[in-house]
């Protein structure tokens, strides 16, 4: 049987309250669960149905509460959440031909910005740049790391006879001497 009553006081930090009933008798405990779960919050002085129940500890409490200005209905201006489940198929498709519109867009301006520009003559390395190879001398040394720089490597290489190189060395030095019109070093590993 359902009873009526006014919230006399409400603890909103503790979340529970006491009801006075209408029709008489000693305040009822209240609890927030068992306000519904509309998601507004209990007022002092509202008036409120509900039914008799025990708690806990045997003492009769309030249970399954209806606010009487509002009923059983969720107050105004409220809006059920949308649930992850309800996105359309068709949201999902335009979301990613968007994106794949975007990544399109973004390496082809990449691709346009990134290509060599033809017809610009790019600077030719010639070995007079540096020390001039008589400035060297073969003096012992046999490994490209004992050498100062790569026209010095280069020049051993080439003419001290014993002279080793790793192999990043060589094919570099042999790339630099091929790209300068020079003929291609010997490779020689260690």
């Amino acid at each position: 049987m359902r009873l009526t009553g006014i919230l006399r006081s409400w603890n909103e930090d503790r979340g529970f309250g006491f009801i006075a009933p209408t029709h008489g008798g000693a305040e009822l405990f209240v609890h927030i669960s068992s306000f519904p779960r509309d998601g507004s919050r209990p007022v002092e002085g509202e008036s409120l149905s509900y039914e008799l129940g025990q708690g806990k500890n045997g003492k009769p409490q309030a249970e399954r509460v209806v606010r009487q200005a509002v009923g059983s209905r969720p107050p105004e201006g409220h809006r059920p959440k949308r649930t992850p489940s309800s996105t359309s198929p068709l949201r999902v498709i335009v979301i990613a031909i968007l994106v794949l519109a975007g990544v399109t867009y973004g390496y082809n301006r990449y691709s346009k910005s990134s290509q060599p520009l033809s017809g610009v003559p790019l600077p030719a390395f010639a070995e007079s740049q540096g020390p001039s190879p008589s400035a060297f001398r073969c003096d012992g040394r046999t490994y490209c790391s004992q050498m100062t720089s790569c026209a010095e490597a280069t020049y051993f290489l080439k003419h001290c006879p014993g002279a080793q190189a790793s192999r990043w060395m060589a094919t570099t030095t042999a790339f630099l001497a091929s790209s300068n019109g020079a003929s291609e070093i010997e490779r020689r590993e260690v």
